[in-house]
């Protein structure tokens, strides 16, 4: 394991969980300004679309259509008026409602709003399609190459970390994928077109409509930062309650909780928390209001004044306004201030957005560190196959200090093919770093590690662990079925297959003895089963891989004497016919090894059988002393 008390480096943290509404204004700017710089991150995320470029174009269109046609209804509002209900003659005289022109001008408004609201139900699916399929893909694309990062990645960085960057920045990036691009398309249409139809209709009452929107869109600005600070507390106080949720009602957390009798203060804290959350939730909505009564009396006034302006104007002599003008000027009007307020908010939309691309694309750059090498090839069968080589082999942990003594220093020994070989030695002497380097979840700092032959480092990865086995102290079933556990090794694996490797792993008759047996669900972690259950489980998914070299990293250290002694005699079987490399803390476990290497120091210091060690007198003899002397007390 990488050495105590280094520290996670690499990876920085998860970055904004949305929009703008995550923070105050500034707050939101300085994050954003935190972000990784990426170079073309413009070009990268114009790419992404690359397979889209039709349907993008169509939405496009699709936008710009429909924000033209926005504006078309009130300019038939005005005709409507003026030439349908109230028509003026050529001697200037009303002549009463002229039908078949008020009929055609009520046909096509009626046609303008079908054609706009499919046009939108369009736009919709093309949007949400479009954007659900770049983040799934990006997703998948994120999560794909997360797989192919090497251990040390993993053990650097937090899991809160890379769950961030896969669910929040990922999922935060899903406003400008689907609805940012056309937002900003469509209210800069809308306001172009409905100022320009203003002008059309009257430049006065333009002038008049206008004066007061500077003054709503600061007070807009000022309310909306005020939410936004507020909704990041609101956030915070989410994210403190999904945590007290993760950390209470997890099966680590409920067996915490109730062995301290804590129930009632972790219900307490949930509740005070709760509480605020109530608080914040209802500042949230009454934060704004008098702006919005304020926008209600103004967006009411703003006609009222119009027909003040226009009776001055008619009254005046000095303009040429119809009803059909005042009320196709005030439903235009009415269209431009929610899509001003709209354009407000994009910029910075855009750049949360382009920050949250940018933590996305710092992973994706991630270089692995273990890769394979062109020529790779897959392990040959043969004679060798089973055989494992250290050559003058040395190993620092990645984020050790470069002056720190190595954790492996010239470890040199061969295990040849069916041989159980047993390290042993003090904690932090290094064994466990053997059992990393033989599958090449680590790379070795200098020297060579060989398998059946071969340097692991001209192998293809994928062909090389499909021969070994892994059965470590920290067994994971995942909450599913025995039977689904199982075959996480061999998905094809037949009914038969599963029944011959639960035999051999001595589990066969305690799944039987289970109501649903193979169907059974293990739990969270596998927390329905004892330790002995949940370790020969694991055993029989490794037997069903049937691999040539079986590790076994400590299996045994953390089951009572009954379980342990029920599955060494399972991992005696399943080792037969097979190389073994088995990491002991307990010696009891290997004394019938064929061969054991005593490692101190990254060292290895003895070897032999283990009559050969205790004839020796050495290290091995003392442990074996300690032991006999004193129950082990694992680490």
């Amino acid at each position: 394991m990488p050495p105590p008390g280094s520290r996670p480096g690499g990876a920085r943290g998860g970055g904004p969980r949305g929009r703008i509404s995550s923070g105050d204004v500034e707050a939101q700017r300085a994050e954003n300004a935190e972000a990784p710089k990426i170079p073309h991150l413009l070009r990268r995320i114009t790419e992404l679309f690359t397979p889209h470029k039709a349907a993008l174009v169509t939405t496009v269109v699709l936008v710009l259509v429909g924000a033209a046609l926005s504006v078309i209804p009130p300019l038939l509002t005005q005709r409507a008026f003026d030439d349908g209900l109230f028509p003026i003659g050529p001697d200037g005289e009303a002549t009463g409602p002229n039908l078949p022109v008020l009929g055609t001008v009520v046909a096509a408004m009626i046609l303008v709003f079908v054609v706009s609201a499919l046009l939108g139900v369009w736009q919709t699916w093309l949007t949400a399609t479009i954007g659900n399929k770049v983040m799934g893909a990006l997703r998948v694309r994120l999560f794909t190459h997360l797989q192919a990062m090497e251990l040390s990645f993993f053990t650097r960085t937090k899991t809160g970390v890379i769950q961030s960057r896969l669910q929040n920045d990922v999922g935060g990036v899903a406003s400008v994928l689907t609805n940012t691009v056309s937002s900003v398309l469509g209210n800069t249409v809308t306001v172009l077109a409905a100022f320009v139809a203003m002008l059309l209709l009257n430049w006065q009452l333009t002038i008049i409509a206008l004066m007061l929107m500077p003054f709503m869109v600061i007070a807009q600005r000022r309310v909306g930062q005020v939410r936004a600070r507020i909704a990041g507390k609101t956030q915070e106080s989410l994210s403190e309650m999904t945590a007290i949720t993760q950390e209470t009602l997890s099966v680590s957390g409920i067996l915490l909780s109730k062995s301290f009798t804590r129930q009632r203060s972790e219900i307490d804290r949930y509740a005070d928390e709760n509480q605020n959350q109530i608080r914040l939730q209802v500042r949230q909505q009454m934060t704004g209001q008098w702006f919005f009564a304020m926008v209600s009396i103004f967006m009411s006034s703003i006609p009222a004044i119009v027909y003040l302006v226009s009776g001055w104007l008619i009254g005046g002599g000095g303009a040429d306004i119809t009803a059909g003008t005042i009320v196709a000027f005030t439903t235009v009007q009415a269209r431009l201030l929610f899509p001003l307020m709209g354009l407000m908010r994009v910029a910075l939309d855009l750049q949360t957005s382009s920050a949250l691309f940018a933590r996305i694309f710092e992973y994706l750059d991630l270089k692995p560190a273990i890769t394979d090498v062109p020529s790779a090839r897959d392990v040959a069968s043969g004679p060798a196959l089973g055989r494992v080589e250290f050559d003058d082999v040395t190993f620092r942990y990645p984020d050790a200090d470069g002056d720190s003594r190595p954790t492996l220093d010239g470890v040199s020994f061969t295990i040849e093919p069916g041989q159980y070989a047993a390290f042993v030695g003090p904690s932090g002497a290094g064994k466990t770093t053997v059992s990393y380097l033989v599958p090449r979840l680590y790379e070795a700092s200098g020297g060579a590690v060989r398998f059946a032959g071969d340097d692991v480092r001209e192998l293809r990865q994928e062909s090389l662990i499909s021969h070994i086995g892994i059965v470590s102290q920290e067994t994971y079933l995942f909450h599913a079925s025995i039977a689904e556990n199982l075959r996480y090794a061999k998905p094809d694996a037949t009914d038969a297959e599963l029944e011959a490797a639960a035999r051999a792993a001595n589990i066969r008759e305690t799944i039987a003895s289970f109501p649903e047996g193979y169907d059974t669900v293990v739990g969270e972690r596998g927390y329905r089963l004892s330790g002995g259950e949940k370790q020969r489980i694991a055993i029989a998914r490794v037997l069903l891989k049937d691999p040539a070299v079986l590790v076994l990293d400590e299996a045994t250290s953390a089951l009572d004497t009954i379980s342990e002694r029920v599955v060494q005699q399972a991992l005696d079987d399943a080792s037969r016919g097979r190389t073994t490399i088995a990491i002991a803390h307990r010696l009891s476990t290997v004394v019938a090894a064929d061969v054991i290497f005593v490692i101190v120091g990254g060292r290895v210091v003895e070897q032999g059988t283990h009559a050969d060690l205790i004839t020796a007198g050495g290290v091995y003899a003392s442990l074996y002393r300690q032991q006999e002397e004193r129950p082990v007390v694992d680490a």
